[in-house]
């Protein structure tokens, strides 16, 4: 079994040697750097729950291309089971993180990607499917974290690739010769790209016949040359810089956003799964998409269940657990998290075999669960700052706790109940303000409003799949506009 333990999966990535920029500065021991090691945390879990037994069941999966049990996150989907489980998977990793934990993305392109290079080989006869197949073995024997790459930087938004005054607006090819390609471009929001081993790129969006530089799918290692990465700041990120554990919130976990640059980087042909077939870059996202917004009713979920349980704790130790509107309140944050994790068990067991062999999700009951991820966090984190009380972003910091002539002081009026210290207090105030105003934020709601395709993308593709028609005939019937030859019993 090709399963990686937490601290092989560390030391694979404290190997890398990239270019990586922050605050203005080159930095080498990325790993380590305060800034950086709560992510790798966050993506270490996802190597530590597969090795417990208790969890084998939503972690560990046979591969249908070696027959090896492999992580989840490097499987193919075989069954609507397969599709549930990965929902559970990543509840269970939100629960135990409390934030982005990564590696959804590249297990989502893998789908995608498998079953959509099938159906370009089978239209032009070239052979991207059974690279990629080599690929995957290759990730799966290794038990490699991948990150799926989409977002373009863009440019005018009003415009398509090929209308871009600087081409490089979207990742495309500049140059192919008898060994590979080179690309140039940069892709944006990429979520935990330092935090893999390798990186698998697809295009932004539909594309033109006429703009097939632009229609390319590849993979490359990440200390491949010509790749810079810069990282993304969020909300209240350089509190961990400043030592202490509580103002940080979430003590040991965290997400990470990249800026990655592709600067005339060499890709060799067996590791390209796409190279100028437009007509396929709308099934490419469409699918990819789809995926991906499944994994909102798993991921956003767990980081739910994670914020619903500091604002009950709050609760009791404010001494208002008992009043009937808190109460009433955390039942909506409850039935809202539970409505989400719905939409992503339904959108799973509605599924379907592909020509290629693995499952996709129902693409509208997809769509239908990340719309309502636009939505529903924002609405629990408003309920939650609600309870907690405006003591989440006016408490002193936790160098004024500590300090030896105002900290008695401070810790005498930040008691609530008498039997809650007030360091407790002061720590779960701090998780309250993690999930909902500062870095973990991001992963809960920046990414529940803009991962996987802002609202309107959603929206589109409603618009496309609800067939209006069919629902105007029943009522049509209904109502004697049309005669109704169900009811020929009459």
């Amino acid at each position: 079994m090709s399963l990686k333990s937490p601290q092989q999966y560390v030391d694979d990535i404290r190997k890398m040697k990239i270019d990586l920029y922050m605050f203005g500065e080159k930095v080498e021991n990325y790993v380590d750097h305060p800034m950086v090691r709560p992510s790798v945390n966050a993506m270490a879990m996802t190597y530590k729950l597969a090795m417990e037994p208790e969890y084998a069941d939503v972690m560990i999966a046979t591969s249908n291309l070696t027959g090896q049990k492999v992580n989840r996150f490097t499987h193919l989907h075989q069954s609507t089971e397969d599709l549930v489980k990965k929902v559970k998977m990543q509840r269970l990793l939100g629960q135990k993180t409390g934030c982005c934990f990564q590696r959804c993305v590249g297990m989502d392109a893998f789908n995608a990607v498998f079953n959509t290079t099938f159906e370009i080989d089978a239209k032009h006869g070239t052979n991207y499917h059974h690279r990629f197949i080599e690929f995957l073995k290759y990730v799966q024997d290794n038990d490699f974290a991948v990150d799926g790459c989409m977002t373009d930087s863009r440019g005018d938004r009003s415009k398509g690739p090929g209308e871009q005054s600087d081409p490089d607006a979207y990742v495309h090819v500049v140059d192919r010769n008898e060994d590979g390609i080179v690309v140039r471009g940069c892709k944006m929001h990429q979520t935990g790209m330092l935090n893999s081993h390798e990186i698998l790129v697809m295009p932004n969006n539909s594309l033109k016949e006429n703009e097939k530089e632009w229609a390319v799918s590849f993979a490359v290692p990440l200390e491949t040359p010509g790749i810079i990465f810069v990282y993304g700041r969020q909300s209240c990120d350089t509190r961990k810089l400043e030592g202490g554990s509580i103002d940080v919130g979430n003590q040991n976990f965290g997400g990470q956003e990249i800026m990655t640059i592709f600067n005339d980087v060499f890709v060799p042909w067996d590791r390209v799964f796409m190279d100028g077939e437009t007509d396929f870059t709308t099934m490419l996202v469409e699918r990819f998409a789809s995926y991906h917004r499944q994994s909102y009713g798993g991921c956003k979920v767990g980081v739910g269940d994670a914020l619903i349980g500091a604002t009950q704790a709050m609760a009791e130790y404010n001494g208002v657990s008992r009043s009937s509107h808190v109460k009433d309140k955390i039942v909506e944050m409850c039935h809202l998290n539970e409505t989400l994790y719905s939409c992503g068990i339904a959108c799973s067991t509605e599924g379907r075999k592909t020509a290629s062999g693995n499952y996709l999700v129902d693409i509208l009951l997809a769509n239908i669960c990340k719309q309502n991820v636009t939505r529903f966090p924002y609405e629990i984190a408003r309920l939650a700052q609600d309870v907690a009380g405006g003591a989440f972003v006016t408490m002193p910091s936790e160098k004024d706790f500590a300090h030896s002539e105002v900290g008695p002081l401070i810790k005498k009026y930040f008691i609530g109940k008498s039997d809650v210290s007030a360091e407790n207090r002061q720590r779960m105030l701090r998780l309250i303000e993690n999930l909902t105003l500062g870095t973990a934020a991001v992963g809960y709601l920046t990414e529940s409003m803009h991962g996987a395709g802002s609202p309107q993308a959603q929206r589109i593709m409603i618009s496309r799949l609800v067939n209006l028609a069919h629902r105007k005939n029943l009522a049509e019937k209904l109502s004697g506009v049309q005669e109704n030859k169900d009811v020929d019993w009459q």
